[in-house]
């Protein structure tokens, strides 16, 4: 059942919003000890929020568009009074004093929290094996990884125990774990989402956006958390997005690119699946071009420059006076030492040295100058191609899902995995991964659309239209829950 499904049930009084709330807390009690998708679950929090959502439905009122519908929130998203670990040994123990502004949005919309969901340390990875309290695995086959860093919230909505989630996406942190766990995920337009409360990794580069099992839930969310916030300097002053009422008006006339640079390496399975996509958007009255950006395979490198950097800046709070993990030590900078080596795990520390070697006199000109010259030439790139097209079309990830431990010990490999996103960032436009079937072992591929900035409403459109002519989806092997409905075991059958 889909959340705007659930929450008219809600509203119609046909269920209630505690009944929803105990009926997915009961599904995670019995399906994530395998998965590992939840770092915290707010029970007690979420039960009184859903009571309170009853007792307004009993009172007349509306709670909102997400009425009594249970959202997982990523564990980089603050929340007053509840643990926010960022994945990481340094913030254990840590009770932000605010709840984010989309975390907000999401109660006055009349959603549930009901937990904070897992991620690789301070987002940075692309396969949640980052986290210090351990990997998710990806429900489709817990051998293998639900990708990063959002991958908790991808797993959960994919396992179904939650209809919605929150991550935060920098370099492809939700596209690339949606694309793995076969389930939508948005980036929106850089300052479309506030990041007000987002614990920051590239403060230049992150958003925060939806995770959802259809296009139709993802642009909900979106309507939802979209829209200024003046507590966040970056906001667009921009009135909130209404993207839902877009998915009906289809692709006709709709100019589309299938980008060159976005196939080039990838799995001849992916492939397969985007060039079908592009005849679905061809079918459907789209006019659909091959077109080539090549300065977005100078993506990656420029993003493992700038990330990292803004990495460096950010993380330098974590010193173990003001909050979070502190080693005692002789001297306050003996201590400051210790308290980051304790607290850091390998992958945040290997780009906090990158970063800061990159800043360094000497060498700033020649690293991150030379970085943002490159962001700029991919944005005039970007710019140039939208003057023939209206979207672009290209594969989220190179491949699919890859076996846990399979890319650890070989970081570029497991950077190569964001080759197809990280254009996006760099650019400040928005993309969507959606599912379109299956590679040769079954497991989910997604293929990824891009817009210019403030395109979110032609891409849902062109999101919509894949979406129906999709092949079915499979079934999870962990969990599968359907509130309403029939729900498999937790070891479910494809």
């Amino acid at each position: 059942m889909s959340a705007s499904e659930l929450a008219e049930r809600v509203r119609r009084g046909e269920t209630s919003a505690t009944d929803v709330l105990e009926q997915y807390l009961a599904a995670i009690d019995e399906c994530d000890s395998e998965l590992h998708s939840f770092l915290t679950v707010l029970g007690d929090s979420a039960r009184s929020e859903a009571r309170e959502i009853d007792r307004r439905l009993s009172a007349g009122e509306d709670p909102g568009p997400l009425a009594g519908v249970p959202v997982a929130v990523k564990d980089n998203l603050c929340t007053r009074g509840m643990s926010t670990t960022c994945g990481s040994h340094i913030l254990e123990g840590w009770l932000p004093p605010y709840d984010a502004t989309v975390v907000e949005r999401l109660r006055a919309a009349g959603a549930v929290v009901v937990g904070k969901t897992n991620l690789d340390e301070f987002a940075m990875g692309s396969s949640t094996e980052n986290s210090a309290y351990g990997p998710t695995h990806n429900p489709h086959d817990p051998r293998r990884v639900p990708g990063g860093s959002s991958g908790g919230s991808a797993a959960a909505v994919a396992a179904g125990l939650v209809p919605l989630a929150l991550g935060s996406d920098t370099g492809g942190s939700i596209r690339q774990p949606a694309a793995f766990c076969g389930v939508v995920g948005l980036k929106p337009t850089y300052g479309m989402v506030s990041r007000y409360g987002l614990v920051a990794f590239a403060s230049s580069l992150d958003q925060v956006g939806p995770l959802a099992r259809t296009v139709a839930d993802a642009a909900i969310l979106f309507d939802v958390i979209g829209g200024h916030d003046p507590r966040d300097s970056t906001s667009l002053e921009r009135p909130n997005p209404l993207a839902l009422t877009r998915l009906e008006e289809g692709v006709d006339g709709m100019r589309v690119g299938v980008v060159a640079e976005l196939l080039d390496g990838a799995d001849a399975s992916v492939v397969g699946r985007v060039h079908e996509t592009a005849e679905v958007l061809a079918a459907a009255g789209a006019s659909v071009e091959e077109c080539s950006v090549p300065e977005v395979s100078y993506a990656l490198p420029a993003y493992y420059l700038l990330a990292p950097a803004e990495a460096s800046s950010n993380l330098a709070r974590y010193d173990g006076v003001r909050y979070g993990l502190r080693v005692n030590a002789p001297s306050a900078e003996s201590m400051n030492g210790a308290t980051r080596a304790a607290g850091f795990g390998s992958e945040v520390k290997r780009r906090i040295m990158l970063g800061t070697y990159a800043l360094s006199a000497g060498y700033y000109d020649a690293y991150y100058g030379q970085a943002q010259k490159v962001r700029t030439l991919i944005i005039r790139a970007f710019a140039r191609v939208y003057e023939r097209v209206d979207v672009l079309l290209g594969a989220t990830t190179p491949t699919t899902a890859f076996e846990l431990g399979s890319k650890v010990d070989d970081p570029l490999s497991m950077y190569l995995s964001d080759v197809c996103t990280v254009p996006t960032n760099l650019a400040g436009h928005p993309a969507i991964s959606v599912p379109f079937g299956v590679d040769d072992l079954g497991l989910p591929v997604g293929v990824q659309l891009l817009a210019p900035a403030l395109g979110e409403m032609s891409m849902f459109q062109a999101a919509a239209v894949i979406e129906s002519a999709a092949p079915a989806a499979v079934l999870p092997q962990i969990c599968a829950t359907t509130i309403g409905g029939s729900r498999t075991s937790a070891r479910g059958e494809r």
